[in-house]
């Protein structure tokens, strides 16, 4: 009798043994799938070669309003990024396509606020030896440089000058512009609590060097957009305001891919191809592929 219990008991644990095995082997298999399905649902679309593309559906803070925030994440060391004004180039203001179509650009966005003269930035801006604006703000803490004297420095950066001293920034760029900070490094939110919304535009970096282009047309407060940003899968490391309201404008154009926004608005065109519902710009960032060596 005791024989049987031994064999029988045997038996169970060759069937539990080979319950687990299978048990693991599913779990493996179920595993391996999920990382697959993972990788396919990256919340990134591959636009170009360095170049991608997502909208972000938020949970709305307004009522019957949705909440999309556009972004385009840029890899600066295969494009390179021009400031441009028309301070320097002596030309009207334009729109934001009309800067992407005269510069031949793939995306450009607004550089910062502009003052009454429409044409000098808020906060410092230079390019190479143009000066737009030669006072260093002392309430803007954040400064996009690209460009650098030594070709061999990191080819665009936000910096936060509390941190890092604004002269050495300048001397170590040719282009740089200074607006107000929304997040500093490496992801904090430094916006002062605030009832005001806008829509807005805003320029970012994430943790490792690429360059994002913020585009919400939904009016928020900025810390509202600040945490949707932080908790957003795009490990964003900084970001600075550098429009809101009618003026806040993007345009990315590719043959993949095209988007034009101006204020809340999608860019209207007309039949001659002119945006008609889009502000004037008088000074962007833009950007197009580098050249090939």
């Amino acid at each position: 009798m005791a024989s049987k219990q031994t064999k029988k008991s045997e038996h169970c644990s060759k069937q539990a043994a080979l319950l687990l095995k299978a048990t693991y082997k599913t779990c493996l298999v179920l595993l391996v799938f999920l990382c697959l399905f993972c990788k396919k649902r990256d919340v990134w679309t591959l636009v170009d070669e360095g170049l991608y593309f997502a909208d972000f559906d938020i949970s709305s803070p307004i009522p019957f309003n949705d909440v999309i925030i556009t972004i385009f994440k840029i890899d600066p060391h295969i494009y390179e990024f021009y400031l441009l004004t028309i301070s320097e180039h002596g030309h009207p203001a334009l729109t934001m396509p009309e800067w992407c179509e005269h510069y031949n650009l793939i995306g450009a966005i607004n550089a910062g606020m502009y003052q009454e003269d429409m044409l000098a930035n808020v906060g410092y801006l230079k390019n190479v030896r143009h000066i737009n604006n030669a006072h260093v703000n002392s309430s803007h803490h954040s400064m996009a440089a690209f460009n650098p004297v030594d070709s061999t420095d990191v080819p665009f950066y936000i910096f936060d000058i509390d941190d890092y001293p604004a002269d050495s920034v300048i001397a170590r760029y040719h282009s740089v512009v200074q607006n107000l900070r929304l997040i500093k490094r490496p992801g904090e939110n430094r916006w002062s609590e605030s009832n005001k919304r806008w829509c807005e535009a805003a320029v970012g970096q994430d943790k490792k060097g690429d360059v994002l282009f913020i585009y919400c047309r939904a009016p928020l407060t900025m810390t509202e957009l600040n945490n949707a940003l932080l908790s957003l899968p795009i490990n964003i490391a900084c970001a600075m305001h550098v429009e809101g309201g009618q003026p806040a404008s993007l345009c990315f154009s590719h043959p993949r891919l095209t988007r034009s926004y101006s204020g809340t608005n999608e860019t209207k065109f007309d039949s001659d191809g002119l945006a008609f519902n889009a502000t004037k710009i008088p000074n962007i960032i833009g950007f197009r592929q580098r050249s090939k060596p």
